[in-house]
């Protein structure tokens, strides 16, 4: 099946000639956490399933809840059904999810020599099973669109195998790169190490455009984001552009709340990156990268606050296409959409994703839905 699912033509090829900064017709639509709760069919998935892990660990499932979305909604990529936290997982810390407490490792690294036990996972072993969902996921695609594969940054990574589970400030983590610096690093290299050849190995299985979530990379200052994040995933991208198999796959980085960083992340990359950024103007990010000297950096958005555009009329087309019959208020330059009228949920996510969606959207500012359709929404 190998050869001749590989070769398949790419009906939609929008998304990817974007991360090219090639023309497009119209900005591409994909969204995070595309795949999720907020659909009645995953939630049924996820139940047949028994747990996430469970779920996340069957190609078969996998493939099958990553593929929802596109039925429901006109999206420009598809991205691989899983979690951040496989290669942890993989090298023995033992991930679980606990309801309404998020992930948790039975093994967490407390020690020096915690880290030093530590090895890069076997690719076709402890994560074959990614690599058959990315498999068969791109051969039920039939070419409609693009498969985005990903992984977490070694910093995120580590911020969860330090601590054992999530955290707002992640002190063990940052206490460990304080007052054991060599025991960080050694982490952290380790984990670059592993992260590259998981990329490589994703884009060998099918994967057409490769994703690091630098989830917590905002949360270091200018000087420990430059020594503890930035280089590692240097080092990534680094070993990606090295090996035949990934070198002319887009790579998009995530790094949440880092965008006064572009100008850096770009002279790092040795060329403009592809750059998703969160909670900070599209026009501000453009000054930015104009000061920097950066002509042709992608912005990728992600709860973006998106400024005016001449793609107003293409956005609403687009969104009135997904959702017919639907009202939208257009003021200044902007495009406002309600919720989806998804039957059998009124799960505040819905309401997440739908805003995400509008904010994925380059060239429109967006507006808050109005009060009858609005409610708490999810984080």
């Amino acid at each position: 099946m190998g050869a001749e699912m590989m070769r398949a033509p790419l009906h939609n090829d929008r998304f990817l000639r974007a991360l090219r900064r090639e023309t497009t017709d119209t900005t591409p639509i994909w969204v995070m956490r595309q795949a999720g709760r907020y659909l009645p069919e995953y939630r049924a998935t996820r139940e047949r399933a028994g747990s996430f892990m469970a779920l996340a660990q069957n190609p078969e499932l996998a493939c099958e809840v990553t593929l929802q979305p596109l039925a429901r909604f006109d999206l420009d990529a598809a991205i691989l059904f899983s979690d951040i936290l496989t290669i942890p997982d993989a090298m023995g810390l033992g991930l679980s999810f606990v309801h309404g407490e998020g992930p948790q490792f039975a093994r967490p690294l407390r020690t020096a020599a915690d880290i030093a036990r530590l090895a890069v996972p076997d690719m076709d072993g402890e994560l074959r099973y990614v690599m058959d969902a990315v498999r068969l996921i791109r051969r039920e695609l039939h070419g409609r669109v693009p498969l985005i594969g990903f992984s977490g940054s070694p910093w995120t990574l580590a911020c969860y195998m330090v601590e054992g589970q999530g955290s707002k400030d992640f002190a063990r983590a940052k206490a460990l790169c304080w007052s054991e610096p060599q025991a960080a690093h050694q982490l952290l290299d380790i984990l670059a190490r592993a992260v590259a050849h998981y990329l490589i190995a994703q884009a060998r299985a099918g994967a057409q455009a490769l994703m690091i979530f630098d989830t917590w990379g905002g949360m270091l200052g200018p000087a420990p984001f430059r020594e503890f994040s930035l280089r590692y995933m240097q080092q990534i991208v680094a070993a990606l552009h090295a090996d035949p198999t990934s070198r002319d796959i887009p790579v998009i980085l995530f790094s949440k709340g880092a965008g006064q960083h572009l100008a850096e992340m770009a002279d790092r990359y040795g060329e403009p990156p592809v750059q998703v950024q969160n909670l900070i103007a599209v026009s501000k990010l453009r000054r930015m990268a104009q000061k920097a000297g950066l002509s042709e950096v992608v912005v990728v958005g992600s709860n973006l606050r998106v400024v005016g555009s001449d793609l107003a009329d293409s956005v609403q087309v687009r969104l009135q296409r997904m959702y017919p019959g639907a009202r939208y208020l257009r003021a200044a330059k902007a495009v406002m959409a309600p919720m989806p009228n998804l039957q059998d949920t009124d799960d505040a996510a819905l309401l997440a994703w739908t805003s995400q969606l509008l904010v994925a959207i380059f060239g429109a500012e967006v507006l808050t839905p109005a009060p009858s359709q609005s409610g708490d929404v999810a984080s």
